[in-house]
């Protein structure tokens, strides 16, 4: 007996899966048939295939109708927001099956907290600190949106490395729901669920390394909440400052905008009979930076690529106006560093990571490598030789898949946190645009 075809919902950008067997249960599409893409699969209650269809990979998820049909619609919502979650583009509903099949697009460049994780020394570590800064920031993000995740856990969220920081990306919105606003209620058992199931990922992954501390993980996954509180308070503060105290005013936005927010609106409302004002700074999504290099360059990078980029294309634009003695305009500025810069870093850079990494990320860590190789020696190494170390030590990356016959703890790093620097400071000016490589100024 022939099945029924279902009410099927494409987006354009996923017009090439209109020929799929939808009809069919995702369970027995033909693996010979069908270009199907072998990617690891974070623990799930429902089945998970990976195919690719015209260059493009998607991730296609069988779940009962009803569910389905909220995570399409929550996802699309959070798109429209311009949240980080995973990109629906379509679902086919099958009622007849009780069941529907929801299709969304690959995060390229993402990596599973396991594999994040596990290719670093065992325990606590700065790339810890910043897998669970981005857990709390996203959390933050989404319950400022009215979005109640109710299943927020390590293995439902992806991660991408952002320049010294990284990017948390919900994946699963399973038992999610958006309300025009959350109660302090919802949001404090939210972020319970949240600590709880970090506590029990860190656990299982310290498991999995031959360590057995649990205290550790609970340790580390109540700080989450800290983390996630710290923020929370920072973004709805409400200080009172003097009258007539512009500079306050000024500090509150540059703080926000150093945090990756850009102002939306300022609200200043006497209180005390005059002598003091409220200062309120409602705030939109964690693009500031992003949209200013994209502004002046064209180039879509993540928050943390962009204010790293940002800082390199003006400290490069200072060092060609102090050479040349006169200013240079914003636009010329940006198409030098692009031209004398970025573009024959990349054309080095490209050749040796492959089609599937991030050539903007692998810039970064050639800053990052520089700055600490700066550190190191006590002076400017310059970009050519940051270029050449890294591309010694094979370009490395944590979201590189290891090769099968080598040992997962070899596997070089992209940099060497031993050497008990901070790379965060890069983006404090510390990563230069290498005036000293640029040579005689064109």
């Amino acid at each position: 007996m022939s099945q029924a075809f279902p009410r099927l919902r494409l987006r354009e950008s996923a017009a090439a899966l209109l020929d799929l067997p939808w009809e069919l249960p995702l369970a027995d599409w033909s693996a010979e048939a069908l270009p199907f893409r072998d990617l690891p699969v974070g623990p799930s209650r429902h089945l998970v295939r990976f195919l690719v269809a015209d260059g493009a990979t998607y991730a296609l998820k069988e779940l009962p109708l009803p569910i389905a049909g909220r995570e399409y619609d929550v996802l699309r919502h959070l798109e429209e927001l311009g949240l980080p979650a995973v990109l629906a583009v379509g679902v086919a509903e099958a009622p007849e099956r009780d069941a529907a099949i929801l299709v969304t697009e690959y995060l390229a460049h993402s990596v599973q907290y396991r594999r994040l994780l596990m290719r670093f020394p065992l325990g606590p570590g700065p790339y810890r600190d910043r897998l669970l800064d981005a857990m709390a920031g996203l959390l933050v993000d989404l319950h400022r949106a009215g979005v109640y995740w109710g299943d927020c856990s390590l293995a439902n969220t992806l991660f991408r490395r952002d320049a010294d920081k990284i990017q948390a990306y919900l994946v699963d919105a399973e038992t999610s729901e958006v309300h025009p606003v959350l109660s302090d209620g919802q949001r404090a058992y939210d972020l319970d669920i949240l600590v709880e199931n970090v506590a029990f990922g860190l656990a299982d992954l310290a498991a999995l390394q031959g360590r057995h501390d649990p205290d550790d993980a609970i340790e580390a996954a109540e700080s989450v909440r800290d983390r996630y509180t710290a923020l929370w308070d920072e973004l709805h503060d409400e200080p009172k400052v003097a009258a007539g105290d512009r500079h306050a005013i000024r500090a509150r936005v540059r703080r926000l905008n150093e945090l990756g927010f850009a102002v939306e609106e300022i609200s200043v409302e006497p209180s005390n009979a005059g002598a003091e004002m409220r200062l309120r700074v409602a705030v939109s999504t964690r693009r500031f930076h992003a949209r200013e290099l994209e502004r002046r360059t064209g180039l879509a990078t993540l928050e943390g690529q962009a204010r790293l980029l940002l800082n390199e294309l003006r400290e490069y634009q200072a060092w060609l106006e102090y050479h040349r003695g006169r200013p240079l305009s914003e636009r010329e500025g940006a198409e030098r560093w692009l031209a004398d810069v970025l573009e024959p870093s990349l054309a080095r850079l490209v050749p040796a990571i492959g089609p599937t990494r991030d050539p903007i990320q692998a810039y970064c860590d050639v800053l990052e490598t520089k700055w600490i190789m700066s550190e190191q020696v006590g002076s400017d190494v310059g970009l050519d030789a940051a270029i050449t170390a890294y591309l010694d030590l094979g370009a490395p990356a944590p979201e590189q898949a290891a090769d099968p016959h080598e040992p997962e703890s070899t596997v070089a790093l992209d940099i060497d946190w031993s050497s008990g620097t901070d790379a965060g400071a890069a983006d404090a000016g510390a990563a230069d645009a290498g005036a000293a490589d640029a040579g005689e100024v064109p």
